[in-house]
């Protein structure tokens, strides 16, 4: 399938290009994103008349992601968790927990945005995890987990 895209897609292109994909991803995830558009005539005649104003709005989208990064770089973020006399965690530190603890400082950030590449966090300590506020800007924060003995 065909489509335009409303915005920049990783892996796949920037805002305005017309780029075939599968049926299944264009239907089931491109297009109920709003990332995407079919490529008809009338929609492609339409983006190009609305091209400036769409443009326009990634570069404010990407500007304040680009100022919300400069301020949440080389953060440290304490979270507390049961741990045993070891340094393991009885259970473990998610990207929804850490999303979460960025929230209550003041940094809105989504669960999908904190990437963990290792996996949830399973031990006391500080660990360094990277948050993608936009498909450009990707910044590196501390984890600092601090046990809670039982």
């Amino acid at each position: 399938m065909q489509v335009i895209l409303l915005e920049k897609v990783v892996n796949l292109g920037n805002l305005g290009e017309v780029v075939k994909v599968k049926d299944g991803y264009a239907r089931n995830f491109l297009i109920p994103q709003r990332m995407a558009r079919r490529a008809t005539t009338t929609a492609v005649a339409e983006f190009e008349a609305k091209r400036v104003e769409l443009e326009k709005a990634a570069a404010a989208k990407l500007a304040a992601s680009q100022a919300q990064g400069e301020k949440l770089a080389g953060l440290t973020v304490q979270v507390s968790q049961k741990a045993g006399v070891d340094g393991r965690l009885f259970g473990s530190v998610t990207n929804a927990d850490i999303a979460e603890a960025l929230t209550k400082q003041g940094f809105p950030v989504e669960k999908a945005q904190v990437r963990m590449p290792l996996g949830p966090l399973k031990t006391v300590g500080d660990h360094a995890v990277s948050v993608a506020l936009h498909t450009d800007v990707i910044v590196e924060i501390t984890i600092a987990v601090l046990g809670e003995h039982a």
